[in-house]
């Protein structure tokens, strides 16, 4: 991995850290804005070259923490993540205390809060109820604020007050696209359809992903091209047997947009490779611009 590549702090389910070394050559050199549609754990949007960088995601409770850490000094932000784990006695077994620091968090919605519970939560997970209270379980054992979460913390941070960034907690139809130029990028990293992320189900306080949804971000890009504003959107073409239909249908009915096939950890997944392994996934990144590679 290239130790200039920024890491998120946040273990974001389909964060693009591990293939930011493939994606980020495939964007234009030069971009005056930047649009992370989908930011999630935000491992792109932090690592991108731009004038202004818009971070957006609709959930609410990760742009506000965003927008947090943006606004507090370092110290401040590490003072307060300290302090909660003193005052709450967090460690790798207290289970009660992650409880009471999730209840009190659940009734104040202190944004820094949340990236205390991340920390300490199963899998470092981000999931809400129907009534927004944060419900991931504790990470016994597994999961607390190490020097490596830290370290990323402090990099996260440090990156994010070097460059211009604009926090928005949209659905992407809902994001304004009306002032975009061919000089500015639009990155889409949508929840994958044929895949099992937890964020799909629409069962986590915020909005799922569907075929309507599918269906309408295709859309929403096509109208984009028609703009001659820039687009890159990450998606799977093939997933352990799995295939996106929709998605193909799209390529097939766009043949000037260009597949730009990307070797993750799966084995054999170039998919013009007659050889593959039928159960791995075909991962692509999608821009309506040729290339630099």
């Amino acid at each position: 991995m290239n130790n200039n590549f920024v890491k998120s702090p946040l273990n974001y389910i389909g964060g693009k850290y591990k293939i930011l070394p493939q994606i980020m050559p495939l964007f234009p050199k030069k971009i005056e804005t930047f649009v992370d549609l989908f930011a999630g754990g935000c491992n792109v949007a932090i690592n991108v070259d731009a004038n202004k960088i818009y971070v957006n995601d609709n959930l609410t409770y990760l742009i506000k923490t965003y927008k947090a850490v943006n606004k507090n000094t370092l110290d401040a932000t590490l003072s307060h993540i300290e302090s909660r784990i003193k005052e709450f006695h967090l460690s790798l077994t207290n289970g009660k205390g992650y409880n009471a620091l999730r209840q009190t968090y659940n009734k104040e919605k202190n944004p820094l809060d949340l990236f205390v519970l991340v920390a300490y939560s199963f899998n470092h997970q981000i999931r809400f109820n129907s009534q927004h209270e944060y419900n991931n379980p504790f990470g016994k054992n597994r999961s607390n604020f190490n020097e490596n979460m830290k370290k990323n913390l402090i990099n996260f941070i440090t990156k994010l007050k070097e460059k211009n960034f604009i926090f928005t907690d949209l659905s992407f139809e809902q994001f304004d696209f009306s002032l975009l130029t061919s000089n500015d990028l639009v990155y889409c990293d949508p929840p994958y359809l044929i895949t099992l992320g937890t964020y799909n189900d629409g069962k986590r306080g915020f909005k799922g992903w569907n075929k309507l949804e599918e269906i309408l971000l295709y859309e929403t890009l096509d109208k984009l091209n028609k703009k001659k504003v820039k687009f890159a959107l990450s998606n799977v073409i093939d997933h352990k047997g799995k295939s996106n239909d929709i998605l193909k249908k799209w390529i097939k009915s766009n043949s000037h947009y260009y597949i730009n096939y990307l070797n993750n950890h799966y084995s054999n997944s170039n998919y013009h490779t007659k050889n593959r392994d039928r159960s791995s996934s075909i991962e692509v990144l999608i821009t309506n611009y040729k290339t630099n590679i």
